[in-house]
């Protein structure tokens, strides 16, 4: 039997993958189906029963479930086929997929593939936290799926591990429901968000403990206090009856592993060029499995300028190969924990998006960008929070007179 054939196979159902998908339909491509291995779609924002979401796609605030809901509702009213509790497991060269659905493996056949799998947060185990995971230890995504999906109170004085903005978020969603957090602990020296938003969790009466590690978590068969240790080295026990492991987000790259794609280190996604264009040329990735993590209005944008690419290769350059450059590599130097993209292919292409770079811990003095020679071609000066996207624009830089590899690299202040 011949494999059942689309324009575009994309994978994943969030806001980046939701976004592409309408793109497409709007832009004319007639055969565009979105897997999503769950029942519904949104990605993380359906989990979220707080604002604010929507300001940048819809000119208005919404809850999370809203946001998604009205995602998904515009995708289904452009025609994107809808497939869900359908796990694309492998993708192979010349745009096949192998897919779990409940019917059976199926074959199927795109001219482009895009992945959107996003990323998810850190387990206690990935973390390295001793002992045992007894009841009322979750992260905040299984927090939100109990409060808003359940309309379940998992505990009422609970600890929050982690200070990103996902921390926060777990906090609106915990005091919505009369959950008050006992503390919230970060292992780093400082907040790993914008201190500027901790006002919030200080209104709110929830102290925040930097430079603390937990030691044990105790309590048979439920949470009842967790052991740490202070940033002056002496111990403490918190009671609580829970535990939120907040942040330290992994990129879902389980398929772009099974299918070969070339895998950066610094992000643990796949390498990609500013087009979103894997090592695989047929495929595209965009989301938060490159770059974990960005705000759903980030990633939405990000969905549509990449869908913009397709479908113009689509249109003008049908039976033409698809663009195999190898570009010129970005290496994230001292300092840098990633930067997205990896590499630049110029030749056509018009613009270069800034580049996408996180520092290791806060990132304050001077960002250089250089050649193969060690010539500067561009400098910026930096002063963010450790967990804070840092934007670096090429605009007007002539990278297509040289083909060596760029090296960025962050120069402490002094």
């Amino acid at each position: 039997m011949s494999a059942e054939t689309y324009d575009v196979a994309i994978v994943g159902g969030g806001p980046a993958g939701l976004s592409a998908a309408i793109e497409l339909k709007r832009r004319g491509v007639a055969n565009v189906a979105l897997f999503e291995r769950g029942t519904e779609l949104g990605g993380i924002p359906r989990h979220c029963g707080h604002p604010p979401f929507g300001m940048r796609e819809f000119g208005r605030i919404l809850t999370g479930q809203a946001y998604a809901r009205r995602l998904a509702g515009a995708a289904v009213a452009a025609g994107v086929t809808i497939l869900a509790k359908y796990t694309v497991v492998h993708t192979g060269p010349d745009g096949l997929l192998t897919v779990a659905s409940p019917a059976g493996i199926q074959t199927i056949q795109a001219a482009r593939i895009l992945i959107a799998t996003g990323a998810r947060e850190a387990t206690r185990a990935q973390l390295l936290v001793p002992g045992v995971r007894p009841l009322g230890v979750m992260n905040t995504a299984a927090l939100q799926a109990f409060v808003y999906q359940e309309g379940r109170i998992p505990f009422r004085r609970p600890v929050i591990v982690g200070s990103e903005l996902v921390s926060l978020s777990a906090i609106l969603t915990c005091r919505s429901h009369g959950i008050r957090p006992v503390a919230m602990v970060e292992t780093e020296h400082e907040v790993q968000a914008r201190p500027a938003f901790f006002a919030l969790p200080r209104v709110l009466g929830v102290p925040v403990m930097t430079g603390a590690q937990v030691l044990a978590i105790e309590g048979s068969p439920r949470v009842t206090s967790v052991r740490l240790r202070l940033a002056d080295g002496k111990e403490t026990v918190l009671d609580c009856d829970g535990l939120i492991f907040s942040g330290r987000f992994i990129p879902e790259a389980a398929l772009a592993e099974a299918s070969a794609l070339a895998l950066d280190l610094g992000t643990g996604g796949p390498v990609i060029d500013q087009h979103g264009r894997s090592s695989d040329p047929n495929i595209f990735v965009v989301g938060n499995m490159i770059h974990p993590i960005e705000t759903a209005g980030y990633c939405w944008a990000e969905g549509r300028r990449v869908a913009r690419l397709i479908a113009a290769e689509l249109a003008n350059a049908r039976n033409a190969e698809p663009d195999k450059t190898p570009g010129r590599r970005i290496i994230a130097g001292a300092g840098l924990k990633y930067v997205v993209p990896q590499r630049l292919t110029l030749e056509g292409r018009g613009t270069v998006p800034a580049l996408n770079i996180r520092a290791i811990g806060a990132a304050r003095g001077r960002l250089i960008l250089s050649d193969g020679s060690g010539t500067v071609l561009r400098t910026q000066s930096v002063n963010t929070a450790p967990q804070k996207p840092i934007r670096f624009s090429l605009a007007g830089l002539n990278l297509a007179v040289d083909s060596s590899d760029l090296q960025l690299r962050l120069e402490p202040r002094p």
